[in-house]
């Protein structure tokens, strides 16, 4: 549910599956248990009537596994999309309402581009839109540290299929 509509979700293409996969592999062996991976699991945003889905979410460790509620923005550390057919709504639509929720940190793996944008630092502008101040682009023969985590580092090449 994303500002109280009820989103459909489109077939996933092979490309798409592979990249997800391969990330969510390469998350669960870097990070292991010091912190909380979701896969397309609801996460809870109170400033808007959205509970999303996102590609992958890593979060804080929580003593009930997040058996009470989802977990809240001041638990996710990283929301991060797949992106090829939703592009556009991603970088608009979900950028402007994770950013409007306080998400520290958004990635969207555009795999139309094969390169991860990053997104931190949520701010509202002066028209009351929301953005976030710091936009980063990295091609898949970089690393990038897994934000809470300085000292991992995810080879995106491990992550971009060939």
């Amino acid at each position: 549910m994303i500002r109280g509509e009820l989103i459909i979700k489109g077939a996933k293409i092979t490309f798409h599956s592979v990249c997800k996969s391969l990330l969510i592999q390469e998350l669960v062996i870097l990070l292991g248990r010091i912190a909380h991976l979701r896969v397309q699991e609801p996460i809870i945003l109170f400033t808007t009537d959205s509970e999303p889905e996102p590609d992958v979410v890593i979060a804080r460790n929580h003593p009930d596994n997040y058996l009470a509620s989802h977990p809240e923005p001041a638990d996710i550390l990283l929301v991060i999309e797949a992106s090829d057919s939703t592009l556009n709504y991603d970088r608009k639509t979900k950028l402007s309402l994770y950013a409007e929720a306080g998400i520290a940190n958004y990635w969207i793996f555009n795999l139309v581009d094969n390169q991860l944008e990053m997104h931190s630092q949520p701010y509202q502008k002066r028209q009351g839109d929301f953005n976030y101040r710091s936009q980063r682009v990295l091609l898949p023969d970089e690393a990038v540290a897994i934000p809470g985590f300085p000292d991992l580092s995810l080879d995106l090449s491990l992550v971009f299929p060939a």
